[in-house]
């Protein structure tokens, strides 16, 4: 369910059997905590820029701020290494943007979010002529901190997926998501409504922003993302193939290592012990203080969290605590985190509860792409449980399409399967999104 460069821990890898230091990174929920914040940004040359911009429909730029360039392949293969991730599909250099954009909060009122728009240098016809990119949106995994996202990351493992698909040839588009990056508020973890309408408006200021830069963006639009952002594909897919958007349609979706049953599968298997232990604990705070959010569905955090964590839990998921304090502020297992209602609440959901996981488990049913699927996992993924894939395509299968398993194998990053999932996968579908576009 992780993300890209979480907010947990900065950064202390998950390893297979619990969290064990290392060196400059710690790892969490499928994201890897705490990569090198961007703490400056070039700002766009004039007539570059949208800054308080006074068209207020979804999408609508805000702002743009250009963040780096990395003018050659050979620059942007050392930057994917330098991130634990392959080289082998880059055949340009990239120049990386960061967009401030209008969106709609759970509630569809107007606030704004910020996201990653990666473009491919020397992407123009030798005639002068614009060449069209297809864009790649990419929704990142499980993250807390608002530094935790793809355009505050450079060289990370959150945005390093972004510049593969640009350094091959694609528009590589990545949301922030609400309350992240920045955006205003709280992140509203595992909302999947709220994470489809950031994705389509993050890809609607994406194309308002690509003809400054003497690009344009082509209609089919690939969709991948990992762990949380998996899910976040999916609803950004259904959106597109029904229509949500005049322009993009769905050409491709890869999601990768998703929590796609989260309630049904993911939720018992937390419970049951069946995922690494520190992962376990810090989902089980997450879900119940996110979505109590939400949905209220507790009335005093006492009821959910033993002391003395029912003082502190809540404020860790606040967007400015590190994910190395939030690895510090939670126990080590369930039981010393979680009351019997706390327990039960996640257990046997009722109520808001029950509500608000029933959307999350919808993703992948009653719908047919009708665009190529494949689903990407690894298997002994210690975070998100293969047995949520295996009901995703069961879920499609049931709707009339047949979306292959690919199995990554063995392919642990800094001791975690689940991330290594997602560095496996990118290069996996770089190539598979290169090859249709190639039909």
């Amino acid at each position: 369910m992780s993300n890209s460069a979480s907010p947990f821990p900065r950064r202390p890898p998950w390893h297979r059997g619990g969290l064990r230091a290392a060196v400059g990174a710690t790892v969490c929920c499928g994201l890897l905590l705490g990569g090198p914040a961007l703490t400056t940004a070039v700002a766009v040359p004039a007539g570059h820029a949208q800054a308080h911009h006074k068209v207020h429909g979804r999408g609508a730029l805000v702002s743009a701020e250009k963040l780096y360039t990395l003018a050659t392949p050979q620059a942007v293969a050392a930057e994917l290494r330098g991130a634990g991730f392959e080289d082998d599909t880059v055949r340009h250099g990239v120049v990386a943007y960061r967009l401030v954009y209008r969106t709609v909060d759970p509630h569809g009122r107007p606030t704004t979010a910020s996201g990653l728009l990666v473009l491919p240098l020397d992407s123009k016809r030798q005639s002068g002529h614009v060449k069209p990119l297809q864009a790649v949106s990419f929704a990142h995994g499980t993250g807390s901190h608002k530094d935790d996202a793809p355009s505050m990351q450079r060289g990370a493992f959150v945005s390093a997926p972004v510049l593969a698909h640009a350094s091959a040839g694609a528009a590589g588009v990545a949301p922030d998501y609400l309350g992240m990056g920045e955006g205003p508020g709280l992140h509203p973890w595992m909302d999947i409504g709220s994470e489809t309408t950031a994705s389509l408006d993050m890809l609607r200021a994406a194309r308002a922003f690509a003809p400054r830069t003497g690009h344009a963006l082509e209609r089919k639009v690939m969709v991948t993302g990992f762990s949380q952002g998996a899910s976040a594909a999916l609803g950004l897919s259904r959106a597109l193939q029904a229509g949500k958007d005049r322009w993009f349609e769905l050409g491709g979706l890869a999601p990768v290592s998703g929590a796609y049953d989260f309630g049904g599968t993911e939720l018992p298997a937390l419970l049951d012990g069946r995922l690494e232990s520190k992962s376990g604990v810090v989902y089980a705070a997450y879900t119940l203080v996110a979505f109590n959010r939400l949905h209220h569905v507790y009335d005093s955090a006492s009821e959910v969290f033993r002391a003395p964590y029912d003082s502190t839990v809540e404020a860790l998921f606040d967007g400015a605590h590190t994910g190395e304090q939030l690895m510090r502020g939670t126990p080590g297992t369930l039981d010393a985190l979680l009351t019997e209602h706390g327990r039960t609440l996640l257990a046997h959901p009722t109520g808001p509860m029950a509500a608000a996981l029933r959307t999350t488990d919808a993703v992948c049913t009653d719908w047919a792409p009708r665009a190529p699927v494949r689903l990407y996992l690894a298997t002994g993924d210690e975070q998100a449980v293969t047995a949520n894939t295996e009901r995703c395509q069961e879920a499609l299968r049931a709707s009339g399409v047949e979306a292959p398993v690919v199995d990554l194998g063995a392919v642990d990053h800094q001791g975690s399967r689940h991330l290594g999932s997602n560095v496996a996968a990118t290069s996996a579908i770089v190539r598979w999104f290169g090859e249709l576009r190639r039909r």
